[in-house]
């Protein structure tokens, strides 16, 4: 009599290879997407905060309200950028035939 037959089972995850003379990799990709939102909505914080400082006539200058203001928009335009790229790769991913 034959043997049954095995259930297939789902594969292992693929562990990162650390390469001689480097540090293994200490975080995945999700990781460092959700630090890059988090650093993001600190810039973002941080130019609100300047924004109503100066508004309130407190010490913030007018300069550095402008330097915070235009970090926090470079920092969100390129986290967009990235995001695109991200879902254009997928859709790339997807389109593959098996």
């Amino acid at each position: 009599m034959a043997a049954p037959i095995a259930p297939i089972s789902l594969p292992r995850p693929v562990e990162p290879i650390a390469l001689p003379g480097t540090a293994a990799p200490a975080s995945g990709f999700h990781q460092v997407l959700a630090s890059a939102i988090s650093q993001v909505a600190q810039s973002g914080a941080a130019a609100d905060a300047a924004v109503s400082n100066y508004l309130a006539g407190g010490n913030q200058e007018l300069h550095s309200t402008i330097l915070a203001t235009q970090n926090a928009s470079l920092n969100f335009e390129l986290l967009l950028q990235v995001r695109n790229k991200v879902v254009s790769a997928y859709d790339e991913i997807m389109k593959m035939q098996i």
